[in-house]
């Protein structure tokens, strides 16, 4: 015949088997919360900032905009500089409008008078000039800024290395 076990123990041993449960638990999501901090920290940083990397590379092949703001362009003229500029220019807005959206992050035109009421978002409008007193501010608009509507970054293949903005080309003869 089985033995009983009385009243103090049963409710000690469910006591243990409450406590022993909830240890294992937070043990186990500590566990979990380390090994996915451990995976984010193994990751190279090519691979981290892979996005910033494939856009660099954009504006690399469409506007040669590395090439430009890695040559010294202490030795060539200003007209030399403009026409490179001008390719830069339209080859990067191309690429910028592949990957983004974007808009501008105040209404009105640069130069004109705007109203900056209370509340305004610090990070879409920045004051600078003589900035007292309490809103309501006026004052003269000088950049209308932007703001990113829509991003198209691309997912990156793993077997892409990010760090290569632009491979080197060997021409064959």
């Amino acid at each position: 015949m089985a033995q009983q076990i009385g009243f103090w123990d049963r409710l000690k041993l469910g006591w243990r088997v409450i406590v022993s449960a909830a240890f294992a638990a937070e043990i186990t999501e500590a566990l979990e919360q380390l090994e996915r901090a451990r995976s984010k920290r193994a990751e190279p940083p090519e691979r981290l900032h892979a996005s910033g990397l494939v856009l660099l590379a954009a504006l690399q092949r469409e506007g040669r905009l590395v090439d430009f703001l890695q040559q010294d362009a202490a030795g060539f003229s200003d007209e030399e500089i403009g026409a490179a500029a001008r390719i830069v220019h339209g080859g990067c807005r191309k690429a910028l409008r592949q990957f983004f959206e974007i808009k501008p992050a105040t209404d009105g035109a640069e130069g004109s008078t705007i109203t900056v009421a209370a509340g305004f978002d610090a990070q879409r409008i920045r004051l600078t000039g003589n900035v007292s007193g309490q809103p309501p501010f006026k004052g003269t608009l000088r950049h209308h800024g932007w703001i990113a509507t829509e991003i198209r970054m691309p997912a990156i293949s793993e077997a892409l290395d990010p760090r290569v903005i632009s491979p080197a080309e060997v021409e064959l003869a």
